[in-house]
């Protein structure tokens, strides 16, 4: 959207040597011109012990084309129901509520703390001005100095926030995040500093973090939140920690299990312990964040689908994912367990913002916004999402005039189609729009 900015990672990734990059250039030229990738691969992974050169030159060429198709038969499944499908069951009386604003990855982007109390400027309504707010944390915090590289090969990116950048990402105007998911597959990237470094802020802000125990007891234990008399137990994992290995003495630092393998079915073990605890504490709705999926793909593959309804079943109510850096449908779920019940499983709320680039697919994002509401039915205790709203959302970039700083402000897509533009912002908007009705199932334009 705006110029001398990057469109994605390739604008800055280099190869390790020539002949690497010699051979990425031929292969993604070779997948665009017969369009053999445009398709999910079948025998994709995201693990890291399966990595290899075609799974990094695939995972690029899709950063520069999204994959929009999905495999047979998995959009009919997600798009079965919509939000209006979500309602509190006849003679249910509600006795207690709670609001809750949820978004995707928080990624960091050099000189974030310039957009302090700006970032979230449109959007604070429906992210901080509720109950309890959520989101993942993507970065660690460090001490350390910041220098995102981008080589390819077995190298991926790593990141990190500085201390100066925390308060921008979690912050607007003394409004904190409530909790924040912390297991994903860049928490290990700045080693025990930056998780220990992470943590301890996380505790001067009075930030809960899921899916990071600090000690051996809580591995497998739930998160637990309670606001307004309901007891919220969040859950955790990532897929991965990008081939990084904890020390063997910190093992239960981070919530880790395999779920985006082709070889390896789904681990679920850790997410059943965590749901167990929920359980054994009485905890009134469970939410489960999954770091996991595929990038750039818009829609999940059946097996994550396989696996959301299987964790519905076994006790969650609503599921938050991320990874994948676009965003992909939210479904509307009704559970054998309970038929009264609408569980929400939101395959990617994509995030809020991917650094400094300007590809439309990397600036749109998901923040879900919905009530919950406790109370009887038939004489039993019931909990229930009342209503969710899904609210599309995208990263304007700014560069200020002076010194050319540049400054983030997530933005309310449908509020911004409303306002005049150049033709090439219109275009733009258009472009965000049309990802944004294709994932949430309404009429593309």
């Amino acid at each position: 959207m705006k110029e001398r900015l990057p469109s994605t990672y390739l604008d800055i990734c280099k190869s390790p040597t020539l002949l690497h990059a010699l051979k990425l250039r031929a292969l993604l030229l070779s997948a665009k011109a017969f369009g053999y990738w445009d398709k999910p691969r079948s025998t994709a992974t995201e693990d890291p012990a399966e990595w290899s050169f075609v799974e990094e030159a695939y995972g690029l060429y899709k950063y520069i084309r999204p994959t929009t198709e999905g495999q047979n038969g998995v959009a009919g499944v997600l798009f079965a129901n919509d939000n209006s499908s979500v309602r509190l069951p006849k003679d249910f009386v509600g006795q207690a509520s709670l609001t809750i604003g949820a978004a995707g990855d928080l990624m960091p982007a050099e000189g974030l703390e310039h957009s302090k109390d700006f970032l979230y400027e449109s959007v604070s309504d429906i992210l901080f001005d509720v109950d309890v707010s959520f989101a993942n944390l993507e970065a660690p915090v460090t001490a350390q100095k910041v220098e995102v590289k981008f080589v390819g090969g077995d190298s991926p990116p790593i990141m990190g926030f500085t201390v100066a950048e925390f308060p921008t990402i979690v912050r607007h105007k003394g409004k904190t995040f409530t909790a924040l998911s912390f297991a994903n597959n860049h928490t290990f990237d700045r080693g025990l500093e930056g998780l220990e470094t992470t943590q301890r802020i996380f505790d001067e802000y009075g930030i809960s973090d899921v899916g990071t125990p600090r000690s051996p007891d809580a591995f497998g234990r739930a998160r637990i939140v309670e606001k307004n008399g309901i007891k919220i137990g969040f859950i955790a994992v990532t897929y991965s920690l990008n081939g990084l290995d904890l020390p063997e003495s910190e093992k239960h630092r981070v919530h880790v299990s395999r779920l985006s393998s082709r070889s390896v079915a789904p681990d679920l073990n850790l997410l059943r312990d965590q749901i167990a605890d929920c359980k054994a504490n009485e905890c009134d709705f469970i939410i489960a964040s999954l770091h996991w999926g595929y990038e750039c793909e818009f829609l999940p593959r059946q097996r994550q689908i396989d696996v959301a309804h299987t964790l519905v079943e076994e006790g969650v109510d609503l599921i938050i994912g991320h990874h994948p850096h676009v965003i992909q449908p939210i479904e509307y779920f009704r559970p054998e367990r309970d038929p009264d019940r609408i569980a929400v499983i939101a395959y990617s709320l994509g995030g809020l913002g991917f650094r400094w680039y300007t590809a439309p697919h990397f600036a749109l994002g998901l923040i879900l916004n919905m009530e919950l509401s406790k109370g009887l039915l038939d004489g039993t205790c019931r909990t229930y999402i009342k209503h969710i709203t899904p609210h599309p959302v995208f990263q304007n970039i700014l560069v200020s005039c002076f010194g050319g700083v540049k400054m983030k402000r997530v933005e309310k897509l449908d509020s911004y189609l409303l306002a005049e533009g150049s033709r090439e912002g219109r275009q733009y908007l258009s472009q965000l729009k049309r990802y944004a009705d294709m994932v949430l199932g309404r009429e593309v334009s």
